[in-house]
């Protein structure tokens, strides 16, 4: 029986987050610059769209750029730029086939003027598209996120648009990048690498995490449908003991 044919439709996760780690592992394994590896990773993103979309998932975050990737050499980042733009401009048919709206969270204002307009294109074109929202974390880290989020509660509790009173965790997730995205469900990290690394640390807190050994640019639909029948199998208590969870 494959991984897909075990997974109960009925209690598939709403919200999956992916750490999309190992590409330059890989292509080294390969022979080759890390630039293949990110290349190859982009089938990878192509499936594990087109899984999650089939089963019913209905929010797929991927960590694609982080802050903190800015430091790489400018080749490498300059080469994910381009690729940024080309993998949505190649997506954007089976987007709008299979109904999938395209989202962007991250400081998107660092990103090169040709990425910006692309991406705000594509999130255009699929701003009506229902059956899943495909969320790209571009140039994004969790203490990036917090520090903005606490600047704009700071400024609005000064000028008196916010009691003090009234803050509490939805004000806080409220302000969020992710502000009216469900926290995810399941987070998966591939290539073995046991850490969050920056990424939504705050959303993360009842996530339940799947790590896994394969490179990115080798994980496929049926490593996404093993993550999903893992997840299936445990218990989620969210402080609660079992016995109030069954009742």
């Amino acid at each position: 029986m494959t991984f897909l044919e075990q997974i109960d439709k009925n209690r598939v996760p709403e919200s999956v987050a992916i750490i999309m780690d190992g590409n330059g592992r890989w292509a080294k394994k390969q022979g080759k610059n890390r630039i293949f590896g990110h290349q190859n990773g982009v089938d990878s993103v192509d499936q594990v769209m087109e899984a999650a979309a089939q089963i019913g998932v209905k929010y797929l975050t991927l960590y694609a750029f982080s802050t903190e990737n800015w430091n790489r050499p400018a080749e490498e980042v300059n080469a994910l730029m381009d690729l940024f733009v080309e993998a949505v401009h190649n997506y954007m048919d089976k987007m709008m086939a299979n109904d999938i709206r395209l989202a962007v969270i991250g400081d998107v204002d660092r990103l090169p003027q040709k990425t910006r307009e692309n991406l705000q294109k594509s999130i255009d074109q699929t701003a009506n598209c229902k059956r899943m929202t495909l969320v790209l974390a571009l140039s994004y880290s969790s203490r990036w996120e917090i520090i903005r989020a606490v600047k704009q509660i700071a400024a609005e509790a000064k000028n008196g648009a916010l009691d003090v009173d009234a803050i509490d965790e939805n004000c806080f997730s409220n302000h969020l990048a992710t502000s009216g995205m469900p926290d995810p469900d399941l987070l998966i990290r591939t290539s073995g690498e046991l850490r969050i690394s920056n990424f939504l640390m705050w959303q993360l807190s009842y996530s339940e995490l799947f790590f896994t050994d394969v490179c990115w640019p080798e994980f496929k639909k049926e490593n996404f449908y093993e993550a999903i029948v893992d997840y299936q199998s445990r218990e989620r208590r969210f402080g609660k003991t079992s016995e109030q969870v069954t009742k």
